[in-house]
């Protein structure tokens, strides 16, 4: 019955489809907009491990309930969900998946928040994660939010024939005027500016850990 119901939901919505990714070593990503219109097709997932992104999703009782089908016709012990919210999910989501039964095929992460106690809970302020989520609306790849650019330190030619310049200048100073020595005073240095860390998604960037974990231990 519930699956019946689940199926009737998704064909009447009418929605387009939803925001989708690959993230690697069979891991796809899924997010929803809206309920239920934006949740997968029963074919896209089958037998295969998914995140649900349903942060800042809106779904009325309804289209929760349809959610709640798709949840158990697809988790599963060896293909879990990795189901992401927040306290801006829709609260009749949050509600459903609050009363969701214990399976070890479906993991709720989250920043926790009053009324909202994810099965793992990620320190993230809202606005960085805000920022994170519109990001990859925007273009950005999913893979440069899971995992951050390392800036390396490139030795070319170039480089180094600079620094030798600059070394070479340091150990020979020009001798100032004597009028310029006793009226000068030192300039100060310029402070160095941090550079901002790479934007990633920590709430996102933990599902992946989490589904790399369970396959390196061959959970899954």
């Amino acid at each position: 019955m519930i699956r019946l119901l689940f199926l009737v939901l998704i064909i009447s919505a009418g929605h387009a489809a939803p925001f989708t990714g690959d993230l690697g070593s069979g891991l796809l990503y899924y997010r929803a907009h809206e309920l239920p219109g934006d949740l997968p097709a029963p074919a896209a997932q089958a037998g295969q491990s998914c995140v649900l992104d349903l942060r800042f999703t809106r779904a009325d009782a309804a289209a929760a309930t349809a959610l709640s089908g798709w949840i158990k016709f697809h988790a599963a012990p060896r293909s879990p969900v990795f189901i992401l919210a927040n306290a801006e999910t829709s609260a009749a989501v949050l509600a459903v998946l609050s009363r969701r039964d214990a399976s070890p095929g479906i993991i709720l992460l989250g920043a926790a928040a009053a009324g909202f106690a994810p099965d793992i809970a990620v320190a993230v302020e809202a606005a960085v994660e805000r920022t994170a989520y519109d990001a990859a609306e925007s273009g950005i790849a999913l893979d440069r939010l899971v995992y951050a650019p390392v800036e390396k330190v490139r030795n070319d030619e170039a480089k180094l024939a600079r620094e030798r310049k600059s070394e070479t200048s340091s150990d020979n100073p020009p001798r100032p005027s004597p009028a310029v020595r006793e009226n000068a005073e030192p300039a100060a240095a310029p402070a160095a500016q941090p550079s901002p860390p790479p934007l990633t998604d920590p709430v996102l960037q933990r599902a992946v850990h989490l589904h790399r974990a369970l396959l390196a231990l061959k959970r899954i």
